[in-house]
């Protein structure tokens, strides 16, 4: 299993915090911006089929549709700001959809973080693993 790191919210949560205490400012960074818009999900409260993908993606695949593994540019600036190659995704299947649907998880490589999305990039939970 991967364990996603949690530095990004504590260090914003933290600057706040203290600023809320010592009467000072806070200015948030692009990047703060996007970390305090992305919730958490329960890896336990996941549908089957996320738990399928993520198996899958820990194996190194083989994966079901050409398009997992590509890279997610994170246009809608969602995700917390990286390189253009950092967020991969991989669809999670929908049953009874004749397309790939809308759930993807999207992973950041170099912090092994895991992203889930179940409308098509609009809002992104970060997989807690432990809880």
């Amino acid at each position: 299993m991967r364990f996603p790191p949690r530095a990004s919210r504590i260090g914003a949560a933290a600057a706040l915090l203290s600023a809320l205490l010592v009467g000072g400012t806070v200015t948030a960074t692009t990047a703060d911006a996007a970390a305090a818009s992305v919730g958490s999900v329960c890896y336990g409260d996941l549908p089957s089929q996320a738990h399928d993908t993520l198996r899958l993606i820990e194996q190194g695949g083989p994966f079901p549709y050409s398009q997992d593994g590509i890279v997610f540019q994170n246009r809608e600036g969602v995700l917390p700001k990286q390189s253009s190659s950092y967020y991969h995704e991989y669809t999670v299947k929908t049953p009874g959809s004749s397309t790939r649907g809308a759930r993807r998880i999207v992973t950041g490589q170099e912090n092994q973080e895991d992203y889930y999305t179940a409308d098509h990039y609009a809002t992104f939970d970060l997989v807690d693993y432990g809880c």
